[in-house]
């Protein structure tokens, strides 16, 4: 076991691995790649990728205020990798999808993070991953309703 992880419980080993995970991912495409793209960016990406999502959606997801989700895609659409148009439902709203640039990064990316599990893959062993993605896919029962904002008074 890794001394840093020793005294940590469940919720901060996971946020811990997570920190490093992204930004291992975040300095490999830093250093294979001329453009910069924060790990926020490319979480904003994740939900644009194949969706067309309005800006308010994306919003919702990320779990950021508005107006940082706005500066994260302006820049996102400066480096060319998002395009910004008019919803179809709605012509208050934006819409949001990536450009073929975006779309490639992106793709490269999920390259990136294919490799990272395959290096996971050899330390833990395939059947590991496989469990612990099993459970992270799982239903975890009544923190959906905690997120959700329902029966957080039993804390």
């Amino acid at each position: 076991m890794h001394p840093r992880f020793e005294t940590l419980d469940l919720i901060d080993l996971i946020s811990e691995r997570h920190v490093q995970l992204r930004s291992i991912r975040e300095q490999v495409w830093n250093e294979r790649n001329e453009m910069y793209i924060s790990n926020s960016e490319w979480f904003i990406m994740a939900r644009i990728y194949q969706q067309n999502p309005t800006i308010s959606q994306v919003t919702r997801q990320v779990d950021i205020s508005r107006q940082a989700t706005h500066k994260f895609i302006k820049s996102l659409e400066a480096k060319g990798l998002v395009e910004v148009m008019p919803a179809q439902h709605n012509k208050k709203e934006k819409s949001l999808r990536l450009t073929p640039l975006g779309e490639s990064c992106y793709e490269k990316n999920t390259t990136i993070k294919a490799a990272l599990e395959q290096i996971i893959a050899e330390a833990l062993g395939a059947e590991q991953v496989e469990m612990l993605k099993k459970l992270l896919k799982a239903d975890w029962g009544k923190l959906n309703d905690l997120h959700d904002k329902k029966g957080r008074e039993s804390f």
